[in-house]
């Protein structure tokens, strides 16, 4: 059927949003164009997540949504991908009828085809799309940014290998599998000439790229080729596993200018005990050393963190013990979230499940504590003059526009809102004088209200 028109949903991380983008693509090419709003649509895809509880529950919710406008509108396909298609298939087929196709995480660049054989045969019995989890799904056609075009997640591998005691993704993603840096880079030039400004490199673990396919840890070499890229302006990485941190990384991080002084490391938590428990492979002391050395080699970074709070068996002292650990070490940006029990998880098993309601005050105890040192990062930040990417103009009724610091992720943290009289567009760079602070904001104004550099 070329030429429908296909809405997507797109849930989870940004690591399925890249899928998505890259299935857009896909369809794009095939005639399809994008719908509006899920009435118009001839075609409905969700793209899924089942990494916790109530991505889980967001997911079911929105394929039931969807199911509706399959049932009584115009739609002619309900397509279902990504990592709860992955994992709960059959449920998914058994129990919404109006699904057409569940395509499996490592058979999502079969889209087209799946999508053919629903619409020729709509009395066809429903089509389940699996490849082997060992498969990398990488299609090299050009992806369709959902993000604005100034930015875009490059992600350079597929996978997890560590098989922490409550996760799932090694299940419905499957082994460690690095994309080949030839295609990576060949994708990334594209994205430049298409007007992306920021590259943001993600996977499960982006510090082991590159292991399987040449024997060593790559990082380095990527990044280093992702900089003489004249159009990338900015490199920012995420999802590094502390203890694969290496001195290699670190030194190119130090001396290219592009790569932002910023830093994801998800450490879950701090107790010898419970990382242990946890199957993670580092420890407090480990901890406290890779985040100081990190300190000291690159001066200035911004350093986000994830934990884990509630995990079974986590005793009142062990999250005080997280407590004082995230009081001393000042993270920039930190989330908590309270521990989801995975069924087919070691950890589901585990004896001493704590209450939700622990779970959830021991979470507000935490981001209480981070938002006290939020604040108090950000004043010292007033006075400074920082480079920030413009985002857009938060309203047109007010002349305040929205953008981030090398030190803030999309999404995930805090905005620099510029009052100014100046037309800004989405993607510039510019230099802006920090006049307030809030608890994870700032404010400012233009260092020059008559030139900024694009």
């Amino acid at each position: 059927m070329s030429g429908g028109k296909v809405f997507f949903v797109s849930l989870g991380c940004d690591k399925n949003l890249t899928d998505s983008e890259k299935m857009l693509g896909l369809l794009y090419a095939d005639g399809y164009s994008v719908a509006a709003s899920e009435e118009e649509a001839d075609v409905i895809v969700v793209n899924t997540c089942c990494f916790i509880g109530d991505a889980k529950e967001e997911s079911i919710g929105a394929i039931l949504e969807m199911s509706e406008y399959r049932r009584e509108g115009r739609c002619r396909a309900l397509i279902v991908t990504g990592c709860l298609a992955q994992r709960y298939r059959q449920e998914i087929m058994d129990e919404i009828p109006e699904v057409d196709a569940v395509i499996g995480t490592t058979a999502f660049d079969s889209l087209g085809e799946v999508l053919d054989g629903v619409l020729k045969d709509a009395g066809a019995p429903h089509i389940v799309k699996l490849d082997d989890l060992g498969r990398l799904a990488h299609p090299k056609g050009r992806r369709m940014l959902t993000t604005g075009g100034h930015y875009a997640y490059l992600k350079i591998a597929e996978g997890c290998d560590k098989h922490c005691t409550y996760c799932v993704i090694p299940q419905v993603r499957g082994p460690y599998r690095s994309v080949p840096m030839e295609e990576l880079l060949e994708e990334a030039r594209r994205l430049g000439s298409e007007g992306v400004k920021e590259l943001i490199l993600v996977a499960q673990e982006t510090t082991l790229y590159g292991t399987d396919l040449y024997g060593e840890k790559s990082l380095h070499r990527l990044l280093e080729a992702l900089c003489a890229i004249p159009e990338i302006r900015r490199i920012r990485i995420l999802y590094c596993y502390p203890e694969e941190i290496y001195p290699e990384m670190v030194q190119v991080m130090k001396k290219e200018p592009k790569i932002c002084r910023y830093l994801d490391l998800p450490i879950q938590h701090c107790s010898d005990d419970i990382l242990r428990r946890m199957g993670r492979k580092t420890d407090r002391e480990s901890l406290e050393e890779i985040i100081s050395m990190l300190r000291e080699e690159i001066p200035g970074i911004a350093l986000r963190t994830t934990l884990i709070t509630g995990f079974p068996g986590e005793t009142p002292a062990q999250h005080e013990e997280l407590v004082d650990f995230i009081d001393r070490m000042e993270f920039d940006r930190l989330g908590v979230f309270t521990y989801s029990q995975e069924e087919d998880t070691p950890a589901a098993e585990m004896p001493d499940q704590i209450p939700e309601e622990v779970k959830q005050e021991r979470q507000e105890e935490l981001m209480a504590l981070q938002q006290e040192i939020s604040r108090d990062l950000n004043e010292r930040k007033v006075g400074s003059v920082l480079t920030v990417m413009v985002e857009g103009k938060v309203s047109d009724e007010e002349d305040v526009w929205a953008a981030r610091t090398e030190f803030d992720a999309p999404d995930v943290d805090g905005y620099v809102f510029i009052r100014t009289g100046e037309q800004l567009m989405s993607g510039d760079l510019a230099r802006v004088r920090i006049t307030g602070a809030g608890d994870y904001d700032l404010t400012g104004v233009l260092e020059d209200e008559d030139e900024y550099t694009e």
